[in-house]
């Protein structure tokens, strides 16, 4: 069991899941319906399991090299159980998907297609995070997903947090390219940019939108973009694995704080913004036992 939880990267998966959060309430007043909110958490919990998943899968040989402890090349977890269990996710995904709705299917079709690219063909040039933010903003869409047509669904303001946080997710990725070796610290510089990038678009946002919230959501990102760039900058100057590790990690977590900032800003509601921060504490609890990266 441990072995599947490793290969899921199980604390990174509340991320997802506050994805979907926000994105529902980007597009709705309150989490109801609540059958539709819950079936696209697990479609978004299915998804980004599969995708880590097939990571592991595509990248065995690899990790043979660097990271000979993970579940495949340890043997505790053979290829054909793991790509089984991969694509059984993306099914059961697509599932859940379908009974909330059209939008809903489309946008779980496009999030496999943007995983198996990653995974398989594009991790390893220069579109790779790219794909990786792209499978990001279509997780938040996912979360907008459940309304009556594609004009409701692909529209302001739910495409505008999405490419933010999508560009943020683009740079995150970039800065991860060689957490397993010390890293180019030239790359990390542009990688941090480009995280910075995604969160001025998420002050943009909050500048040009009606807020519910009054200032606090910007003291929150503020904050969120201090200690993020904290993290940043001490893997900048020691670009050793673990701290670059732990940077990453922390930008991954910080994902929750964001999607909680802009649930404040949008609703006005502390209580949905609590209760998607609430998702960093089985995240950061696991996190101890499983690693996130």
């Amino acid at each position: 069991m441990k072995a599947y939880l490793q290969l899921v990267r199980l604390p990174a998966v509340f991320t997802a899941m506050a994805d979907i959060f926000l994105g529902f309430l980007l597009t709705h007043d309150s989490l109801d319906p609540s059958l539709h909110f819950g079936l696209l958490l697990v479609t978004s919990v299915c998804l980004y399991m599969s995708g880590m998943v097939f990571n592991d899968v595509f990248d065995r040989g690899i990790d043979a090299e660097e990271r000979p402890e993970r579940p495949i090349p340890s043997g505790r977890v053979s290829v054909r159980q793991a790509a089984t269990f991969g694509g059984m996710l993306m099914l059961a995904a697509v599932g859940a998907a379908n009974v909330v709705g059209i939008s809903s299917v489309v946008v779980a079709v496009a999030l496999i297609a943007c995983i198996l690219a990653y995974d398989g063909v594009l991790k390893r040039t220069p579109l790779g995070p790219i794909a990786m933010g792209g499978c990001r903003f279509l997780n938040v869409m996912l979360g907008a997903s459940a309304v009556d047509s594609l004009s409701a669904h692909w529209a302001m303001p739910q495409l505008h947090v999405a490419a933010a946080l999508g560009v943020y997710v683009v740079g995150v990725t970039w800065f991860a390219r060689d957490e397993a070796k010390e890293s180019n610290r030239t790359q990390l510089l542009l990688a941090a940019t480009v995280i910075n990038l995604g969160l001025a678009g998420l002050l943009a946002f909050f500048l040009n939108a009606p807020g519910q919230a009054g200032n606090l959501p910007m003291i929150m990102l503020a904050v969120v973009t201090f200690t993020t760039n904290g993290r940043l900058a001490a893997a900048m100057r020691n670009p050793s694995p673990q701290t670059v590790q732990m940077a990453i990690k922390a930008s991954i977590l910080s994902l929750v704080m964001l999607d909680a900032t802009v649930v404040l800003f949008q609703t006005g509601d502390t209580t949905l913004a609590i209760a998607t921060v609430a998702l960093l504490a089985p995240a950061t609890l696991i996190g101890r036992f499983i690693s996130i990266t």
